[in-house]
Parts: C-alpha cells; sequence; structure tokens
C-alpha cells in the first residue's frame, strides 16, 4: 500500500495575527470608532477613529488612525443621510445595524452599504460602495448635473442673503442705478437717511428725478463717464445739496462710483457707496481760516523784524570792514555787507552754506573754525592770516591777509544760533611789512657778511620809515641808529650821540618792559624774538602810540656778534582793531534787540503749536466712531460675506481713508509737541539705553544684527530724559531698518561726556546715503528709502528736538557703506 501521512494541527494558534491579517487582506473597508460624548454627560456627539484597514483608507482616503472626528471629517453625514444617528443608536442597541444610502457629499459621490455591531467600548463598521461597479455615461451626466445644479443653488441663495444683509447693515450709503436715466433699482436704509427720501420716494425712479437739488452739481457728468470708460471714480469731499426734514442742507460726500454689468457682459448701471463728511470738511475749513488769520498775524511780526533788520543792515553796510553772520550748523548766509561781497567776488548767497558759495575756505580750514565756534560758544581771533581768495579780475586765487573775529551769536538761553565773521583785509600792510623784512633780512645779510659795507646800509637804513638800531654784545651797546628810531624813542634825561653806550644807560625803561630779556635771549639762542602791539606808554608815559618790537640776531663771520631791534609804528592797525571790539559791542546790543523780537515770535509759535494741538484732538472723536462702526460691521458680516463681490475692495477704501486721517492727526499731533521741551533732570544713560533696547527687541530679534554700546564716562547726564530716549530709539531703530541686504548689519552706539556736553553717535553698515540725499534728511515726511514701512517723520522730529535742547545734530554717509549721526546735547 502506498504510503499516506496526516497532516498535524498547527502550533501556532494566537488569534490577534489571525484577526490582523483578516483586517489587511479583507477587500471591504473596516472602521473602529470609539464614542465622544459630552462633557459631563452621557449622550453621544461624535465618533474618534481608533483605526481604518487598508480598504477603508482607500476608499474614504483617510490615514490608518484620522486625528479628526467622523462629524469633523464628514459633517453632512448628520444633516442630510442619517449617517451618524444610524452609528449611534446602533453602538446603544447592541445589535447588529445594516443601512444603505448614497452620499455625494464632503468630497464623496457613491452608493455605500454599512453593517455595524458595538463590540465593548467601540463600534465596528464593515462597508462598501459602487464606487468600482460601471454606470452609464447617462447617469454619469445625471449626477454631474445634480451637483453642480445643487451647488449653484445653494452658493446663488448664499450670495444673496449676504448681499441682502450687507445692504441692510451697512452703516454707509449704497444704492444701485440702472439705465441711462439712473433709475434707482436698490438703496439701504443709510442712504434713505442721508437723502431724506422713503424707499417708496426713491425706488424706480430717476436719480435726478428723485433728487432735483443735485441736478446740474457734476453728478451727471461722473456717472456718464462711468458708463462709459467702466472705470471707477472715486471723489473726495464733493458738494451736495439736498432737502431733509424741511430744509435745504450743503453737505459733502466722500464717494466711489462703480459700473455694474448685465448677464451679458455690457455696463448697464453703477452702484455708489457713500460716507457724509460734512463734519470733516467744515472742521478742515474753519481751520484754513484760522491758518488765514494767524499768517496775517505772522506778516505783521516778520514785518516788525525786516525793519529792525533793515536798520541794522545800514548801520552794518557803513562799517568799515568786510562783516556777514552765518546760521546753524551749517553756516548759511543771512546777511553780508558790501565790502564783504566785494572780498568774494560777488559769490555770497543769502541762505547757502559757506562751503558751498566759497569751496576754496573750506579747503583751508576756516569752515572748521566756524565749526569750533559754534560749537564752544568760544570766540576765535585771526591775526594776518594768509587766505587764497577767488579774483574776478585774474580768474585765479589769489593769496590776502586778513585780521577777523569770528563772534558767536547767543540766544537769551546763552544757546550759539550762528556766528558773526568780522574780517578786516591787511594784504597791503603784510606786504609792506613783508618787504621791509625782506629789506631787513637783505641788510642783516649784507652786514654779516661785508663789515666794510656798513656804511653803505646805515644808508640804506636812513631812509627805511621803520626804526632800526644796532647793538653790540654781550652788554647791549649802541653800535648803530636811524634817524625814525631817534624820532620815536628821544634819549630819557641823556644828552650827547648815543653811541657807545648801553640802552639801560640810555633808556632804563627798556629794563622794565622786559625788552632787554629779550635781547639777551636772542644773544644767547640765536633765535628772533617779537613783541606784537605794545603800548608805547610804557616807555613813554602819555604816548598814544603803539609799536611792535622785532629783535633778530646778526653775525659776522658765522658768529653772533649783536642783536638788530626793528620797530614798527603800528597806532593806525590797533585803533582800527579797537574801533572793531567797539562796533562788536554795539552788534552784541543789537543781538539783545533781536532776541527780544524773536522771543515774542517764539510765542507766536507756541500760540500756532496749541491751536494744532487742539485741532488735531477734537478730530479724533469723529474718526474713531468711524472706525468703530467699520469694526462693528466686519464682526457682524458672516466669513463668506466678506469674501463678496466688492465687500473687500469698501472695505480697503473706507479704512485706507480712516488709517490715513488717523495717521495725518497723530502727525499734527507729535509735531505741535516739540516746541514743548522738557525741563532738564539728571538720568541714567545706561538704564535708559537698556530701557530703548528692550522697546526694540522685537526688532533686534527678527533681524540679523549685531548691536555694541560704548559709554566713555557717562553714567548720570542732566538732559531731559524724553528727548534723549526719542533721540536713542529713532536713530537705533532706523540703523536697524534701513540694513543692507547683502551683509550681517553692525550698529554701535558711542556715548561720550565733556564738560556741559553730552555726544552720541550711531555707527551703522547698512545702505548709506548720497549727498543729495543728506541734504534732504531732515525734512518732514521725506522717506529715502521705500521699501521699509515708515512715515518719515522720525529724523524730523530728532532734529527738532535737539535744536529745541540747544543741541546739534550731523550726519556723514556713504552709498553702500553706511552712515555715522552724531548728536551734541548741552547736559
Amino acid at each position: 500500500m502506498p504510503d499516506s501521512s496526516v497532516l498535524a494541527p498547527p502550533n501556532d494558534t494566537n488569534p490577534a495575527d489571525l484577526v490582523e491579517v483578516l483586517l489587511t487582506i479583507s477587500l471591504t473597508g473596516v472602521i473602529l470608532f470609539r464614542p465622544v460624548y459630552e462633557t459631563g454627560g452621557a449622550t453621544i456627539v461624535d465618533l474618534a477613529y481608533e483605526r481604518l484597514n487598508p480598504t477603508a483608507q482607500h476608499m474614504l482616503r483617510l490615514p490608518e488612525c484620522p486625528s479628526e472626528t467622523f462629524l469633523t471629517l464628514f459633517p453632512m453625514a448628520a444633516q442630510q443621510e442619517g449617517v451618524f444617528a444610524f452609528y449611534r443608536d446602533t453602538f446603544l442597541a447592541g445589535q447588529i445595524g445594516r443601512h444603505q444610502f448614497n452620499y455625494q457629499y464632503d468630497g464623496l459621490d457613491g452608493y455605500f452599504q454599512l453593517v455595524a455591531q458595538r463590540q465593548g467600548p467601540r463600534l465596528v463598521v464593515s462597508f462598501t460602495d459602487g464606487n468600482d461597479q460601471s454606470r452609464t455615461a447617462v447617469e454619469q451626466a445625471l449626477r454631474l448635473s445634480q451637483a453642480r445644479e445643487q451647488a449653484a443653488r445653494t452658493e446663488a441663495e448664499r450670495q444673496r442673503g449676504e448681499l441682502e444683509r450687507l445692504f441692510e447693515q451697512a452703516p454707509v450709503a449704497i444704492a444701485v442705478y440702472r439705465g441711462p436715466n439712473y433709475v434707482i433699482e436698490l438703496a439701504n436704509p443709510t442712504v434713505c437717511r442721508l437723502w431724506g427720501r422713503t424707499p417708496e420716494q426713491l425706488l424706480g425712479k430717476g436719480l435726478f428725478e428723485a433728487l432735483p437739488e443735485v441736478a446740474g452739481m457734476g453728478y451727471e457728468q461722473l456717472l456718464d463717464g462711468v458708463m462709459a470708460t467702466g472705470e471707477p471714480h472715486v471723489s473726495r469731499g464733493m458738494e451736495a445739496v439736498h432737502e431733509r426734514e424741511g430744509r435745504r442742507d450743503t453737505v459733502y460726500w466722500d464717494f466711489v462710483y462703480v459700473p455694474m454689468y448685465n448677464n451679458a457682459g455690457l455696463i448697464d448701471g453703477a452702484m455708489v457707496v457713500a460716507t457724509e463728511v460734512t463734519a470733516q470738511v467744515l472742521a478742515r475749513q474753519q481751520v484754513e481760516q484760522l491758518n488765514q488769520e494767524l499768517e496775517v498775524r505772522v506778516a505783521e511780526r516778520t514785518s516788525q523784524l525786516t525793519a529792525q533788520q533793515h536798520l541794522l543792515s545800514q548801520i552794518l553796510a557803513q562799517v568799515p570792514a568786510a562783516i556777514a553772520t552765518l546760521a546753524g550748523p551749517e553756516h548759511r548766509f543771512t546777511f553780508f555787507n558790501e565790502l564783504y561781497q566785494n572780498m568774494v567776488a560777488d559769490r555770497a548767497i543769502l541762505g547757502h552754506p559757506a562751503n558751498e558759495v566759497l569751496p576754496e575756505v573750506a579747503e583751508q580750514g576756516f569752515i572748521d573754525l566756524l565749526n569750533q565756534v559754534y560749537a564752544t560758544g568760544q570766540p576765535f581771533i585771526g591775526t594776518e592770516i594768509l587766505i587764497m581768495l577767488h579774483d574776478q579780475a585774474t580768474g585765479k586765487a589769489e593769496p590776502r591777509y586778513v585780521d577777523f573775529i569770528y563772534q558767536p551769536l547767543q540766544d537769551g538761553q546763552q544757546r550759539t544760533q550762528g556766528v558773526l565773521a568780522f574780517v578786516l583785509d591787511v594784504t597791503d600792510r603784510v606786504r609792506a611789512r613783508k618787504q621791509a623784512e625782506t629789506l631787513q633780512a637783505a641788510m642783516l645779510a649784507v652786514v654779516q657778511r661785508q663789515a666794510q659795507q656798513r656804511q653803505d646800509i646805515y644808508q640804506i637804513f636812513a631812509q627805511t620809515p621803520a626804526a632800526i638800531v644796532l647793538l653790540r654784545e654781550p652788554d647791549h651797546r649802541i653800535d648803530y641808529y636811524n634817524p625814525a628810531f631817534e624820532a620815536l624813542f628821544p634819549p630819557e634825561e641823556w644828552t650827547g650821540p648815543l653811541n657807545g653806550h648801553s640802552l639801560g644807560e640810555v633808556y632804563p625803561r627798556l629794563k622794565l618792559a622786559g625788552l632787554v630779556r629779550l635781547l639777551d635771549r636772542v644773544f644767547e639762542t640765536g633765535e628772533p624774538q617779537v613783541v606784537i602791539d605794545m603800548a608805547l606808554a610804557e616807555l613813554q608815559p602819555g604816548s598814544p602810540r603803539y609799536v611792535t618790537f622785532a629783535y633778530q640776531a646778526y653775525r659776522e663771520e658765522g658768529r653772533i656778534v649783536g642783536v638788530a631791534a626793528f620797530v614798527y609804528d603800528v597806532t593806525e592797525q590797533v585803533l582800527v582793531r579797537q574801533q572793531v571790539q567797539a562796533l562788536n559791542g554795539n552788534l552784541a546790543a543789537i543781538n539783545e534787540e533781536l532776541y527780544d523780537t524773536n522771543a515774542r515770535l517764539t510765542r507766536t509759535n507756541t500760540d500756532l503749536d496749541t491751536f494744532v494741538y487742539t485741532a488735531s484732538h477734537d478730530l479724533k472723536a469723529p474718526i474713531a466712531n468711524i472706525e468703530g462702526l467699520l469694526l462693528a460691521l466686519r464682526q457682524q458680516l458672516p466669513p463668506e460675506a466678506l469674501q463678496a463681490d466688492l465687500v473687500p475692495r469698501l472695505f480697503e477704501l473706507m479704512e485706507g481713508s480712516v488709517a490715513r486721517f488717523q495717521q495725518t492727526i497723530g502727525y499734527l499731533t507729535d509735531i505741535s509737541q516739540l516746541q514743548r521741551a522738557d525741563a532738564p533732570e539728571t538720568t541714567d544713560l545706561p538704564a535708559l539705553i537698556d530701557a530703548v533696547r528692550l522697546d526694540l527687541a522685537p526688532l533686534l530679534e527678527t533681524t540679523p544684527v549685531t548691536l555694541t554700546v560704548v559709554m566713555d564716562g557717562c553714567q548720570a547726564v542732566r538732559v531731559a530724559p524724553k528727548t534723549l530716549r526719542s533721540v536713542v530709539y529713532n536713530l537705533l531703530s532706523n540703523a536697524v531698518k534701513y540694513r543692507a541686504p547683502d551683509r550681517l548689519a553692525q550698529v554701535q552706539l558711542r556715548a561720550h561726556c565733556t564738560p556741559g556736553r553730552l555726544v552720541l553717535a550711531v555707527q551703522d553698515n547698512g545702505l548709506g546715503l548720497s549727498n543729495a540725499q543728506q541734504g534732504e534728511l531732515f525734512g518732514m515726511f521725506r522717506r529715502l528709502h521705500t521699501h521699509v514701512e515708515g512715515s518719515g517723520v522720525g529724523l524730523f522730529m530728532v532734529k527738532r528736538l535737539v535744536e529745541n535742547a540747544g543741541g546739534t545734530i550731523t550726519v556723514e554717509s556713504q552709498p553702500g557703506v553706511g552712515s555715522t549721526f552724531t548728536v551734541s546735547l548741552p547736559a
């Protein structure tokens, strides 16, 4: 017999593995649900997914364990087909339940057969759909048509309801006109109230038939233009007349006309959305009227100041010196007399900086001297300074010598506002002296080279107007003196010739005046010595003259044998300088009078600032009401309504108008407060800078920037804290915002304290500014880089705050390299 064998039962009888295999290979979908109960109750309100087998995942296009609940993924299952009710009832009954339905919602479209049964705390669902079965073309087309029709009907009903609610509840006036006669098809309650009409008086009638009082005011032409071009039209503050409550009112509108299209795509009407702005327009007109009145008052004050300045100009025009006044840290010309204009070859221009019209002056360091006087408040006196100035006759720069004084012009609070330049052209005097010095050098050389030619030199000395005496050392014995010396210095109680006698014997007062010590020094060192503008009364009591002494060693065969003394009569120059100083005192008195006039103008400016502040404050309430109404409208409308045609655009127009109005009011308020300078007080500078860094933390954390702070001996400074904080905040935020996009931003804040001054410098490696941009940098509402959000007011306010506090602000910048802003404040 053939062998036979019996298959033994398997040793692995784990049922869990068997279930896992069945779920994986099953051709029907299987879902494991866990009921979701209401909080603190026993009512089933939803079903949570625990698991879907691969077939269920494929049919429902879901993952194995969805995080969303059943009603979240299929909200129509509870409303249309009762699927959720079937699941809930089957779980509660504990029996097998069966259900069939056609489901065309929530991304599904098919015929489903369900079998469900409770298993402990879970609900097990097995299902199939008919999507894999073939359908006829007619059935497929019918189903698609039904789906499109239902979706279109639902969407149309939703949009119609949204539009009806929008028009009825809108706080703005809305109306729709049809046809060439602009028949009113729709008018919401707001437009009826503002027009002073009932809906029955408006609907079905032409616009200008229902509102005859607005005919001929330009609205017909605007509507005709919209109908002809299809382009919307926006108007601001347009005048209209309406009969309301038995009276005829003149009102003003902000509105937009939007074209309306029929089913054929042709324009057959227009819609208007309007807001009455009568209160705002009347307020603006009142502001303009008050501005005109204030301008008249300012003009009267300006006329008084002009008269005083004219008197000052007449006085300065008669002074025998070149005079100019320069205002501000840029040293702009505010006055110059005819002598000054002649000296600079007619190039001085009122209102222009000195370094712009006189570039050679800047190159020679005179602008640096002006900066020094403006910064320190201390005058600068220059004597016989060489300067190269353009000469119209030759067309070239020619050398000139000047004596000049740079005198600071200060207000009543000792703050420097400008610089007075008082210049004397001493070119002829210097050239004459230099010629004499040249002659002196030549004569000394002859004396030193050839003693035998001494008499010839003496003859030359005798013709020289300068006083000359030759002394033999070491006891200062007179070897020679010319007639000019004898005439200028007659001997004191001495008779007979002077030769061979020492100066101390003939002129004992020279020793008392210290002149003999200078002779000793020349003999010992060989270095020349000069005594400038000495009053001759020190040697000859009662003498009104002034002289300048020049001592120079002379040699024979290379050895110092004596000292040559040259004495120049400078009485005329000293008297002119004294006259200049007296005139400077008169100018100071005139400056004090100008300060009083400026004080009156300051009070007028304060009145102007008070008015601007009051007007900006009073205008905040109506614009805040409008903003609140718009916010309420957004909250009342459902999300679908906010996406309807025209609604986003209308909200954008209305909210944009409100934002611009609020921004303008804010700027007026900020600028009006610039004149109200805070009193200085002791401020902890490191703590203030740390507070500004905290305010800038959101910007610094989201920007690739390195901020470095260096403080040199600055702990407690006496500066108005609001002014200092505004300056630091604006300069640091600008340095970060206007960074270069191609490199890491590096920003450094340096603080340096000197006696009476605080100097702050903010340096960055950002975009930088050209020379033209630097000239416009501190203007109001000036924005030089428009890719960064801003108002153009920050640097204008910083400059005003710094200048109000008696300080200065400057900028050094180069495009592509970076900028450094330097602020100097009295502390």
